[in-house]
């Protein structure tokens, strides 16, 4: 535990900035994580627009591969432990219960090493009625998932998992804890990305609190874990619930989005505060930002010195309730957005990136005497940017045909696009791979919020 508080003085430095207090509460919460750790069609887009009930849908795709596909991903790599030749081989990760007995655990490592199975790293998890074990093997590559399975069931693991790994999985489980923990302190947003990483593939809905801002009654402050779904108490006083039906939690995992939690609560709402200024063609300069709930009010003002046009190109129709719609949009637990400010102080334009299931959605509201200056494009280039740093593969924008201004913003990009049109409403997603993004000459690396 030494080394890992060791580590933790040196992931946390950047906190510093924020003041004391920041740094002892990361101490405080994330040794509680690393002391557990020894380890698409758009679909419905009903809720794109208006705040979703319930619904976080926070997910880096980079999380998510198919699970028990043996036919995609394998590596090169070079000899491992067993001595097997340095041909062909996969990295897989495996989870398996075994009997609470010893030698139980001896038999299953001769059987996966008798297959010529390296074991790059195992995490115990013990229960009441047996041990969990989770493994990172490198098989040969000729290996697939059943037959992995079944060489387990062979040697005495039973309710056995496994999926294909890739390199990402190789870092140590401390560390990259670590390094979610650090995510969240600097960026209220980061928690719904970082639960994700930290759990895997799984839905993440947040709760509203019930009538008169007090906690739901229904989750002790403790939480509650139940077989595939965890809940807990969120910061503003709902629900978090995460569900993952293809795999358990274990008790090491609800200890550790706990952890990752309260560490959220106790440090209160905060947005990273950098901030840059450029200048329009005709002089002007405005400042680019991340947006916090405090913005409210300013962003309300916009939206009544928009004309019904814009409005109606936004939302699809009028806004009656737009203290509702700006409250959720402007809450980082939905996803980032970007507010850009006049010198005066007055904001002119809002850019929104909308964690929406499995997808993520970009959204621009430009007030109508600034718009056609490039205000729209440097917010949509921004907001793919931040994208595709949280692991994002595309992005969609929902508007109409008759919104020339959006569809040229997303060409600009110089993305791969789809278009889609459903009902008179259009659908442009932009795909995100790699190359593209090289090709678009994306601000890669740039933070809106550093410094």
């Amino acid at each position: 535990m030494s080394r890992y508080l060791s580590d933790l003085t040196t992931t946390a430095a950047p906190l510093m900035e924020n003041g004391p207090a920041v740094p002892a509460l990361l101490v405080a919460s994330v040794a509680a994580l690393a002391a557990t750790a020894g380890v698409r069609t758009w679909r419905s887009r009903r809720h794109g627009h208006a705040p979703p009930p319930d619904d976080t849908g926070a997910r880096p795709p980079s999380a998510a591969r198919p699970a028990g596909s043996p036919e995609t991903g394998t590596t090169s790599a070079p000899d491992g432990g067993s001595g097997a030749p340095a041909t062909d081989s996969a990295l897989w990760r495996m989870r398996t219960t075994v009997r609470d007995a010893p030698g139980s655990l001896a038999r299953l490592c001769a059987a996966l090493a008798g297959r010529r199975i390296d074991i790059l790293s195992l995490q115990t998890h013990p229960l009441a009625d047996g041990t969990v074990d989770e493994f990172l093997l490198r098989a040969p590559g000729e290996l697939t998932g059943s037959e992995l399975s079944d060489l387990v069931s062979a040697a005495g693991g039973t309710g056995t998992w496994t999926e294909r790994a890739d390199a990402h999985d190789l870092v140590d489980a401390p560390a990259r804890i670590l390094g979610l923990a650090t995510r969240t302190a600097l960026d209220t947003a980061e928690l719904p990305l970082a639960l994700r990483q930290l759990l895997g593939r799984c839905t993440i809905r947040s709760l509203p609190a019930p009538l008169g801002g007090r906690p739901s009654e229904e989750v002790p402050p403790e939480g509650v874990l139940e077989d595939t779904v965890l809940r807990l108490r969120a910061p503003e006083g709902g629900t978090i619930s995460v569900e993952r039906p293809y795999l358990p939690f274990t008790p090491a995992e609800f200890a550790r989005a706990r952890a990752l939690v309260e560490l959220d609560a106790r440090l209160g709402p905060r947005v990273p505060r950098g901030r840059d200024v450029l200048t329009l063609s005709e002089g002007s300069d405005i400042t680019v930002r991340r947006a916090h709930p405090r913005d409210l009010t300013a962003a309300k003002a916009m939206h009544e010195r928009c004309s019904a046009t814009t409005v109606g190109m936004r939302y699809h129709g009028p806004v009656g309730d737009a203290d509702r719609y700006l409250t959720h949009l402007l809450s980082p637990r939905f996803g980032r957005t970007l507010a850009v400010q006049t010198a005066s102080g007055r904001i002119v334009a809002l850019g929104h990136l909308l964690w929406d299931g499995d997808e993520t959605e970009v959204a621009l509201l430009v007030e109508d005497a600034w718009q056609r200056r490039g205000i729209g494009g440097e917010l949509l280039r921004r907001l793919v940017a931040m994208a595709a740093e949280t692991g994002c593969e595309s992005v969609y924008a929902v508007t109409q045909a008759s919104n020339t201004g959006m569809v040229a913003a997303m060409r600009g990009l110089g993305l791969p696009l789809d278009y889609q049109i459903e009902e008179g409403t259009l659908v442009v997603t932009a795909r995100l791979d790699a190359a593209a993004r090289a090709a678009a000459r994306l601000p890669h690396g740039e933070r809106i919020g550093r410094e």
